[in-house]
């Protein structure tokens, strides 16, 4: 059974100028029940996390600044967002659903968080709009209570894994592998145990043949017993901050590969959906509803 994380403050308890990069979340789940991919019983609220296992991705003191809005003018405008108690309540929501999804896929092979992909955030600092890592700190969550052993974290948003590269870059239980616009965001890029930058431009032929050639060796030489996919769909040629070129049928063939990997050596997937940027948000919301429906044909 598909489960998948969902509440909706992620949008309405957002402050009024923010609301709108965030619509996507609600509109996902709507499309999804409109195309009959998923019913409603398939969703789930997450519940509250233990902030124990936020401590073990994040700085301690970076987080009881975040939790208590005492973060400086500087950290503040390197997130993007106008600090507040709802958007950090959003943020430890869309960890906790990625805590929970991780434990839905242990045992369905597959589970998403609707928001989530808040790869930017590093692990005492904030940025790109995001304030807590949910992949990384669910990763630390499998390693603590050993329902993991080996971890592979697989990054195909447009932009890199910079904060992800961090947390993770004295673990060895976790490998980190980022697929991105070279130029773009962030201008200053964190080490991932394999980083592969991208010229502007790259469409499909060269995107997929990258996939498809560092995804057995990957597997053959991390040999994961959990992945963790982030699916953003800036990748598109539509979207206005991505600088790749892939078309709608290039970005699902992408979620075809990555799934088809996760079927063949049976290895559990929580998938978090990163970005979308395209001008029309129903070619966003189309996107990321392709990569639910690709997860339901080849792993359930």
């Amino acid at each position: 059974m598909l489960k998948i994380a969902y509440h909706p403050t992620y949008v309405h308890d957002l402050p009024p100028g923010h609301r709108f990069p965030m619509l996507k979340y609600e509109l996902i789940h709507d499309q999804l029940l409109y195309e009959g991919i998923v019913n409603q019983g398939n969703f789930f609220i997450p519940g509250e996390i233990d902030e124990y296992y936020i401590s073990l991705a994040h700085d301690r003191s970076y987080w009881q600044r975040l939790k208590h809005l005492l973060l400086s003018e500087k950290e503040v405008r390197r997130i993007g967002f106008m600090l507040s108690a709802s958007l950090v309540e959003r943020e430890v929501r869309i960890a906790q659903g990625t805590i929970e999804a991780s434990d839905y896929a242990l045992e369905h092979g597959v589970a998403f968080n609707v928001a989530g992909g808040t790869h930017h955030a590093g692990s005492n600092w904030g940025e790109g709009f995001c304030l807590l890592n949910d992949q990384a700190i669910a990763a630390h969550y499998l390693l603590h209570e050993k329902k993991a052993k080996k971890i592979l974290m697989v990054d195909l948003d447009v932009h890199q894994g910079n904060g992800t590269a961090d947390i993770f870059k004295d673990n060895t239980a976790v490998f980190t592998f980022s697929v991105h616009s070279q130029r773009n965001f962030p201008f200053r890029k964190e080490v991932s145990d394999l980083d592969i930058g991208l010229a502007d431009g790259v469409g499909d032929e060269t995107y997929l043949a990258t996939l498809k050639r560092e995804m057995p060796m990957l597997i053959e030489k991390v040999r994961p017993d959990f992945i963790f996919y982030l699916s953003g769909v800036d990748v598109l040629a539509s979207d206005k901050l991505g600088w790749l070129s892939l078309s709608k049928e290039g970005c699902a063939k992408r979620d075809e590969i990555i799934f088809g990997y996760c079927k063949r050596f049976r290895i559990p997937v929580q998938v978090s959906m990163g970005g979308g940027y395209s001008p029309v948000i129903g070619d966003i919301v189309d996107a990321h509803c392709k990569t639910f429906k690709m997860a339901v044909d080849i792993l359930l």
